[in-house]
């Protein structure tokens, strides 16, 4: 059996992605993400930062085995940097499996000389992962451990440090004590499970796997067995304790009475859980069970402004904002979307969007999320605006999402704008676009200034704003429809 550290930070990260990375019809797979490509891009940049003015001597051979050997002669050279070298051993039994043959191949980003003895003589080798995370994710720590443990395979002595590179050149150095035993039963399970020709059951998680190439697939394989994991609020842990109630569908979790839910899953959450269930079972809109009794109308005004951000995060810098103005009164409406055709532009944007919102100082601020609170808190700070200014603003955002999900159960898979408004009957001009690719589109425009990408930017943007709108007009005719609400100052 041949195992790669692609392939097991894949069986870390998704059972179900390693064996269909190995075993999967081709055809069901899609075209790779331009995110995914964008990452990639961010990667190698990092990289090369890292190397810097650093010598370092590259493998040339295509073929995996030759590169293991042209990587193993450049370590008895005493090389001091191995740019994408090549770690192989052949194992002929792991614990725990009955494999009798396992060919194990690593890829450590860099190979670093050490003093020390090794095999190659007073000097060994150690290997440093650079990866594009803010955080020492587990399955970066497991695929840094095998790293560690084919050196000392290949060299005869164990490297006094692993160690993975971060985002901002942030080191962490990775615990090979408690990382070696975790690495021997990943492993075992890894050679387990997929030496099976039985597929893993689906799981769908919604931020692990948009990117994933096997996506598409995967959430039709769910959306036939109705599966648990499109239910929001469904965890793997809570999957599990459900599993155990001999809870495994849908319907059934909407018959399911919330006493018998409550046992292992807590009041709340059972009684959300089911709600959730029978929303998505009998496709309709319920009133939350658990919502707050003195319920809050939406505000209304005058003019109305719906506002979104679009940002590019790996270059710290929000782009685009976008106001949906509503003037109820004059019967008017109209989009202004301030943009920054260059990195440099944020401060004016922001001055410009501040001017423009002061000039209607009683109108609301619509938003979905607190990504807009947050970042105009931040903005203000950054760019000098006095503190009473800022707050005048910042005290009229009303976060559409809240109530939502303090009143309201939809027959949804997902609380996302996108979601909810499509399930209310709004589309987008820019089909199957997420906010993803607008990243993509942003950095393609700033390399090549192709209009075009910026401009269906702000198409993406102006519909953001108008779904917003329209939640918000169904949401308040919604709770404004039952007795007794009560409207709060």
């Amino acid at each position: 059996m041949l195992l790669t550290d692609d392939l097991l930070l894949n069986f870390k990260r998704c059972e179900r992605r390693a064996f269909l990375h190995l075993y999967g019809d081709r055809q069901e797979q899609s075209s790779e993400k331009d995110f995914l490509m964008k990452l990639r891009k961010e990667n190698q940049l990092q990289i090369n930062e890292y190397l810097g003015q650093r010598p370092y001597s590259t493998p040339q051979a295509d073929d995996w085995e030759t590169r293991a050997m042209e990587t193993e002669a450049l370590m008895a050279a005493g090389i001091e940097c191995i740019y994408r070298g090549v770690l192989l051993y052949h194992f002929d039994a792991w614990d725990g499996t009955d494999i009798d043959s396992l060919t194990i191949i690593g890829k450590p980003t860099v190979l670093l000389r050490q003093a020390g003895e090794s095999k190659w003589g007073k000097w060994h080798y150690r290997a440093v992962s650079v990866k594009l995370g803010q955080k020492p994710k587990p399955e970066y720590k497991l695929t840094a451990m095998l790293h560690s443990f084919l050196l000392e395979k290949i060299q005869g002595r164990s490297p006094r440090l692993t160690q993975l590179m971060l985002r901002a050149r942030r080191p962490h150095r990775v615990d090979t004590e408690l990382w070696s035993e975790k690495l021997q039963e990943t492993v075992a399970d890894c050679i387990n499970i997929l030496s099976q020709d039985r597929e893993p059951e689906v799981f769908i998680s919604r931020q692990r796997c948009h990117l994933c190439s096997w996506h598409k697939h995967c959430y039709g394989v769910a959306q036939a067995e109705q599966h648990l994991s499109l239910v929001p609020g469904v965890t793997p842990t809570r999957y599990e304790s459900l599993q155990s109630l001999g809870v495994t569908t849908l319907k059934s979790l909407a018959n399911t009475s919330p006493q018998h839910l409550g046992q292992h899953l807590g009041a709340d959450v059972a009684m959300q859980l089911q709600q959730q269930a029978q929303s998505m079972v009998n496709q309709e809109v319920l009133w939350r069970v658990n919502r707050p009794n003195k319920m809050r109308s939406v505000p209304q005004g005058e003019v109305e402004l719906f506002f979104d951000i679009e940002a590019e995060p790996d270059r710290n810098v929000d782009y685009l904002l976008g106001v949906y103005f509503v003037d109820r009164r004059n019967q008017v409406e109209k989009f202004y979307a301030f943009v920054a055709e260059t990195l440099e532009e944020e401060g004016k944007i922001w001055q410009e969007f501040v001017d423009f919102v002061e000039g209607f100082p009683d109108a609301p601020i619509f938003h979905f999320s607190p990504y807009e609170r947050d970042t105009l808190n931040r903005l203000g700070r950054k760019y000098g605006t006095p503190p009473q200014q800022l707050q005048d603003i910042v005290g009229r955002l009303m976060d559409i999402h809240q109530w939502v999900t303090k009143y309201v159960i939809f027959p949804v898979e997902s609380y996302s704008l996108k979601s909810l408004a499509n399930s209310l009957g709004f589309h987008w001009q820019e089909v199957g676009v997420s906010g993803d690719q607008t990243v993509c589109w942003y950095d393609t425009w700033l390399e090549t200034g192709d209009r075009q990408l910026l401009d269906a930017i702000i198409r993406y943007n102006e519909d953001d704003c108008r779904a917003t709108h329209h939640l918000k007009q169904w949401i308040t005719e919604f709770i404004d429809s039952k007795q007794n609400t009560i409207v709060l100052s």
